[in-house]
């Protein structure tokens, strides 16, 4: 299996994470990260507000996150044209525990198939609707709601076909269309606990997250609250 570091090359406080990631993770290459404000960088792109797909998206694009979703089309992209059957795509504020991660990717290996989209998430929250095998500590489970996050998740060649030609349009975050199983068509599992961490904090900080007047983020979480409980009302069926 390949390994993609999504990385943008002007990010230079984050180039040590990725000097250990590009020896930590199996066969790893880095894809350049897709821009959001350069028009070349997102020319194939339709970008609408977040009326496109139901739940309606409350909130505008930022063009950091455009440029996230576009790095991640990318990289199912060179999926494709490698000609490979399963990649693993990491975003470059990761750190792994090289262990933990390898009986995650064995335990995958054994089970997955190349429509499979297989999140390594950071955070254990999702609940699983169905658990497909165990190996020591972590599981390979159908959560019922899928978790946010692109940080880490191993894509089988048929989920980034169907994917990249799913979203050639887009209203919303990569994530949380990632949610909507309902629109991509696309299954998502998930292998938890992995060991995985988000270090943005200790390598500059988010690329996407902006500061909000607290006037307007008391507005905006409760958007948030009721988008969530929207797409929670449309579970994954085991």
């Amino acid at each position: 299996m390949r390994s993609m570091i999504i990385h943008m090359s002007r990010s230079t406080a984050r180039r040590p994470n990725v000097e250990r990631l590009l020896r930590d993770l199996p066969n790893a290459e880095v894809i350049e990260a897709a821009d959001g404000q350069e028009p070349k960088d997102i020319a194939d792109l339709t970008v609408r507000p977040g009326n496109l797909h139901r739940p309606s998206y409350p909130f505008s694009l930022r063009p950091a996150e455009i440029g996230v979703f576009q790095s991640h089309r990318r990289c199912w992209r060179a999926l494709l044209d490698s000609g490979d059957d399963f990649a693993l795509i990491v975003e470059d504020d990761l750190a792994v525990d090289p262990a933990r991660l390898t009986e995650a990717l064995e335990l995958i290996h054994a089970h997955a198939h190349p429509n499979m989209y297989v999140r390594l998430p950071v955070k254990d929250r999702e609940k699983p609707g169905h658990t497909l095998a165990t190996q020591g500590a972590c599981a390979l489970i159908k959560p019922k709601v899928i978790g946010l996050q692109c940080i880490a998740q191993v894509v089988g060649r048929g989920a980034a076909e169907r994917l990249l030609q799913a979203s050639d349009t887009i209203d919303r975050p990569v994530d949380t269309w990632l949610q909507m199983h309902w629109v991509t068509g696309q299954p998502i599992h998930a292998a938890l606990p992995n060991g995985n961490r988000e270090i943005a904090g200790e390598i500059g900080g988010s690329t996407i997250q902006t500061k909000i007047r607290a006037s307007g983020k008391l507005a905006r979480e409760w958007k948030r609250f009721v988008y969530r409980a929207q797409v929670a009302l449309r579970p994954q069926k085991p």
